[in-house]
């Protein structure tokens, strides 16, 4: 008896997990979220090594396009922890 009182008591608390999952979907649902900025999906390219170039110059490049991934992923940043702000995720 004590067996079958169990089992049955099992059934039901995967029940509720399963009413309060499509619950939860439900709200989750009818959460829009702001399109990805297409200025974050973008990679920089490396500078290009040109052959007898001076290599100060190549640094140089390189790190300009370092900084402007550095400055996009700063954006992508505050882009997406204004999203989690106004939709209060955690």
């Amino acid at each position: 008896m004590l067996i079958s009182s169990t089992v049955i008591s099992g059934c039901t608390t995967t029940k509720r997990i399963e009413v309060a999952a499509a619950t939860q979907g439900k709200i989750d649902a009818g959460v829009v979220l702001p399109k990805w900025p297409e200025d974050c999906r973008r990679q920089e390219a490396h500078a290009a090594v040109e052959v007898g170039a001076e290599l100060r110059s190549v640094i140089v490049r390189e790190r300009s396009a370092l900084d402007r991934q550095n400055a996009r992923t700063e954006r992508c940043s505050i882009f997406y922890d204004d999203v989690k702000t106004r939709y209060r995720a955690k």
